[in-house]
């Protein structure tokens, strides 16, 4: 990447798809925020970078850039695709972590498991500027998306017209909610719900907690 555009990315400071580090803290917290790029759009990690945007450099940055190779390659299960670069900013010098958008969706912590289980998979996302843990629902439609599950043909039930009812009043409806109003299990309110956002019906939100929530598709 340029100077201009690094510079341009620690003015605007961190989002979606920028996250700043002073410097290396563990291999599975960087895996996290590798993870959740690449289970989202994609993103840049700035080492050596302070939170207030100060240029505060890293010490090393082979130490700094094994360290992350270490990360991506043996913390992230499957690994994580990335592109590391560095640059003199300053006379400090800065790592810079390129992320793209998985087409392998959902990278988790390794867990050292021969098969994906939804129950003990920890599988993180971007939300706004913050790497966060994802629902199970939001694991599904990752899982759904990368081997192009969406739904064409679908049954509309009691439950689904409830959920459709509920929004013609209200602008969002969680998982718990669904339960509560048609006295069914968490696993078949969320499976519901997943089902309808895999038809384009609804949309899935996740808000900076990891709560997520679900609107009618306008």
């Amino acid at each position: 990447m340029r100077r201009k555009e690094i510079l341009d990315l620690i003015e605007g400071g961190e989002n979606l798809r920028c996250e700043f580090k002073r410097k290396f803290s563990t291999s599975e917290k960087i895996a996290r925020a590798m993870i959740a790029f690449a289970n989202t759009i994609g993103g840049i990690i700035l080492f050596g970078i302070d939170d207030n945007k100060e240029i505060v450099g890293v010490e090393s940055e082979k130490s700094e850039a094994e360290l992350i190779r270490d990360a991506g390659l043996c913390y992230c299960e499957p690994p994580v695709d990335f592109k590391i670069s560095y640059i003199d900013l300053n006379g400090k010098e800065v790592v810079i972590v390129e992320i793209p958008e998985s087409n392998n969706k959902p990278h988790r912590i390794q867990d050292y498991l021969n098969e994906f289980d939804i129950n003990h998979a920890i599988v993180c996302i971007r939300v706004n500027d913050k790497s966060v843990i994802a629902s199970k629902e939001m694991v599904r439609i990752l899982r759904a998306q990368t081997q192009k599950l969406n739904l064409k043909k679908y049954t509309i039930g009691p439950i689904e017209n409830s959920i459709f009812n509920y929004l013609i009043q209200n602008e969002r409806i969680s998982v718990k909610e669904l339960c509560s109003l048609v006295n069914i299990s968490n696993r078949r309110a969320s499976r519901a719900l997943v089902k309808l956002v895999r038809a384009g019906t609804l949309l899935i939100h996740t808000k900076d907690t990891g709560e997520e929530y679900f609107t009618a598709v306008v």
